[in-house]
């Protein structure tokens, strides 16, 4: 009887510990979730100095800033990545010479273009665009990254019976 117990027990003790499952299949597309997650992890143990730059309403503001949380500073374009269940088989993939190149002409997935761009194995840089339009708004956004170098983030946004607005952060790697 006590082994009978203590078997059940030990069952018990399994059957509640938490395991992490892999997704069933690999990733289709270029995995910039994961590549935006290293170099936010490399940024932060780096701390590089950015001169950071706003332009928005007309007006442009700078800095020279270290960047305390840089997964927060790479968000958007973590938040760009493609590898969604509902868009798997939604991106036309094409080889490039120094990269490849990612399209869809869905118009309900945001992302309509993903570019890497590399020499030999190392990324030199990244650039996403995306739009997405209903009755009331539209909005067009480019984020271009060069790694050590270079990252910005551009957007366009037209909301009806609402002046357009334009704004762009640039941040800029100082060596």
């Amino acid at each position: 009887m006590k082994k009978y117990i203590l078997s059940v027990l030990v069952l018990c003790l399994f059957s509640c510990v938490k395991r992490e499952h892999k997704s069933a299949g690999t990733l289709l597309y270029f995995d910039l979730k994961g590549y935006f997650e290293e170099e936010a992890n490399r940024l932060q143990k780096n701390t590089p100095l950015v001169s950071k730059q706003v332009f928005s309403k007309g007006e442009t503001e700078q800095k020279s800033i270290k960047i305390t949380n840089w997964k927060n500073e790479l968000a958007v374009f973590e938040a760009a990545d493609i590898n969604k269940a509902s868009w798997r088989g939604e991106f036309d993939i094409k080889q490039l010479s120094n990269g490849i190149s990612y399209t869809t002409g869905n118009e309900k997935i945001p992302v309509k273009k993903l570019e890497i761009f590399k020499a030999g194995n190392q990324i030199t840089s990244i650039k996403i665009y995306k739009s997405s339009e209903n009755r009331l708004y539209t909005a067009i956004d480019t984020l271009i990254y060069y790694p050590d170098s270079l990252y910005m983030v551009q957007s366009a946004q037209k909301i009806k019976l609402l002046a357009p607005k334009v704004y762009r952060i640039t941040g800029t790697f100082s060596k």
